[in-house]
């Protein structure tokens, strides 16, 4: 008898929630890289923070507007969505998935621009060229005085 009361008032642990392996997992990857890619990730982050409160009326909402949905994409994305943003951690996830999406891309970027300053002969030091790129003949530096 007291079996359904021991869970009436259960509530998930604290911390961010993790998707389910499979259709759920590789939707949130997706949609989270798709916000990096566009570099929205700090406007995402602050609409998630702002909205914490609403994600389950938010979590509804996507499965009522379903059905518009699935007109134009996949079927079960909406329901996919809405199942894990029901969970308590859902936005904590994204949040940290984002951060660490964002992170991974700023170290992509820094290794590419690291090669290209190496392979100009500089060593990523500029010459004494001008912004156009061509350097001052000797005697006609700027450092003299007029004559």
């Amino acid at each position: 008898m007291l079996q359904w009361l021991k869970h009436a008032f259960a509530v998930e642990p604290p911390g961010p929630a993790v998707p389910a392996e499979g259709r759920q997992r590789e939707l949130l990857e997706k949609l989270c890289r798709e916000v990096v890619r566009r570099r929205m990730t700090v406007p995402a982050q602050f609409a998630l923070e702002t909205c914490r409160p609403l994600r389950f009326a938010g979590s509804q909402a996507l499965l009522f507007f379903s059905p518009l949905v699935s007109a134009v994409s996949d079927s079960s994305a909406p329901a996919d969505l809405a199942a894990f943003l029901e969970r308590r951690g859902s936005i904590d996830w994204i949040c940290q998935r984002l951060d660490q999406l964002e992170q991974e891309a700023k170290e992509k970027m820094q290794e590419d621009k690291e090669p290209a300053a190496s392979l100009d002969g500089t060593g990523g030091v500029p010459s004494d060229s001008d912004h156009t790129g061509m350097t001052a003949p000797p005697g006609n530096s700027r450092e003299q005085g007029t004559e």
